[in-house]
């Protein structure tokens, strides 16, 4: 078989960044790279011709979420015809539903890679997409009466306890309680 024409290899590096970044987010990033590149459909071989390690891998599959989160937002105010307040808490309600609480391969990268950069060094590629993202979704959150550190902090910590008490009538009550305690600030 010949090699792949760099359209190909640039599809296939895509396709990969694309696919660790949902797996990282579903399953955190300690996903093994044949797994990985299962999950892409294709060969553990051509891993390396498209990463230097992982860990480069992990920085690029951050980045890529974090930018994802940035165009949820960008779409979330032209959906609200530029009005920050209702693309705001109709990002809380989405953020704080059943939904997203099943389904973080496509949810918010800072809920879900949380614990894995807790781990990585600090001097990272990932850890510091993984801090920046975190500075400018609390930014996007702001609000005149209420910092965004805040409500990042009361989305975030309701979101990871409502996905640990997932099949208990408990997870949904952490839900409303969140989402009743933002919007009552709003």
């Amino acid at each position: 078989m010949g090699r792949a024409s760099r359209a190909q290899a640039q599809e296939n590096r895509k396709r990969i960044v694309e696919t660790a970044s949902q797996l990282f987010r579903e399953q955190g990033t300690h996903v093994s790279v044949a797994d990985l590149m299962k999950a892409a459909g294709l060969t553990h071989g051509g891993f390396y011709k498209q990463f230097a390690s992982k860990e480069a891998l992990i920085d690029e599959a951050t980045t890529h979420a974090f930018g994802e989160l940035a165009q949820r937002h960008m779409a979330a105010l032209e959906l609200h015809a530029g009005q920050l307040d209702a693309a705001q808490q109709a990002l809380i309600d989405a953020y704080l539903s059943v939904e997203h609480r099943d389904s973080p391969a496509d949810g918010c990268p800072v809920a879900a890679l949380a614990g894995d950069m807790a781990r990585e060094p600090s001097n990272h590629e990932a850890h510091r997409v993984y801090a920046k993202g975190v500075s400018d979704f609390a930014d996007w959150l702001a609000t005149e009466d209420q910092d965004g550190i805040t409500r990042l902090c009361t989305m975030l910590g309701a979101l990871l306890l409502a996905r640990a008490t997932k099949d208990s009538p408990l997870s949904e009550e952490i839900l409303t309680a969140a989402r009743t305690a933002l919007t009552a600030t709003t």
